[in-house]
């Protein structure tokens, strides 16, 4: 089984993060591809984030829908920091015998050296890292040792512009965000009145639970009728030195 493993902070979660999963998912032949909203994200300590029930009824909300998605609250329900390295060796854990696939731009791929344990980091997972049109190869190069680049698969996501930062942005200023995020998405958001300054978040947390306990049943219930495509042949993937060249400057 090739599991993708989407992590990321979704504050909130949009569709570009979906058109990335999608696109990975069928560029590299993934079986199925997993959304792990981060608890408490390193690197936003001290910047505050809503709350993580919340952001994972969002993300439960706006992958529900394709089969081959799944939302997983393990680092949601851990206490501390969030670090790559826990969640990836508790699903080796879960699932011994997956080949694991790290979904993540390229940006944050860059920066993969200061990572807590990323030696360990780099052989539990291959990278899957988006590149945005325009980006500079190089950058990776410059920045990496060759046996990182060589665990690097480089993913031309084209035409996905979306930012979590931008939607917050618009929803504080009035202005509508149907079509940047799924419609459960934006109908979650107004009902709670989400990023505008009059969130409650106890209000919004509990609604939230109650929507993933929903959602949970729904998909026990329908597990049973789930079949996974096992790719007949070997995937076709470019490492970071093929991709180059294929790649819009």
């Amino acid at each position: 089984m090739r599991l993708g493993i989407m992590g990321g902070t979704f504050d909130p979660i949009h569709n570009g993060h979906l058109f990335i999963a999608e696109e990975a998912r069928v560029t590299f032949r993934l079986n199925n591809v997993l959304f792990v909203p981060n608890g408490q994200p390193p690197h936003k300590l001290e910047n505050g984030f809503t709350p993580g029930p919340v952001r994972y009824a969002m993300s439960l909300i706006a992958t529900h829908t394709n089969r081959a998605f799944g939302c997983s609250p393990m680092e949601i329900d851990r206490t501390g920091p969030s670090y790559t390295i826990d969640t990836l060796k508790m699903l080796r854990e879960q699932q011994p015998d997956a080949e694991l696939f790290f979904i993540s731009g390229v940006d944050a791929v860059a920066d993969i050296l200061s990572w807590k344990r990323h030696e360990e980091v780099v052989q539990m997972a291959t990278f899957i890292a988006a590149a945005r049109q325009g980006y500079d190869l190089n950058r990776l190069k410059d920045r990496l040792p060759m046996a990182y680049l060589q665990r690097i698969l480089l993913l031309g996501a084209q035409g996905v512009g979306i930012s979590s930062s931008d939607i917050r942005t618009r929803i504080a200023q009035g202005l509508p965000i149907r079509y940047l995020t799924p419609d459960g998405v934006v109908d979650y958001i107004s009902k709670h009145k989400l990023y505008t300054g009059q969130a409650d978040g106890r209000n919004a947390g509990r609604a939230a639970e109650e929507r993933v306990s929903a959602e949970r049943t729904n998909r026990e219930k329908s597990d049973a009728d789930i079949t996974l495509n096992v790719p007949k042949r070997p995937a076709v993937v470019k490492s970071i030195d093929e991709s180059t060249r294929s790649l819009p400057e």
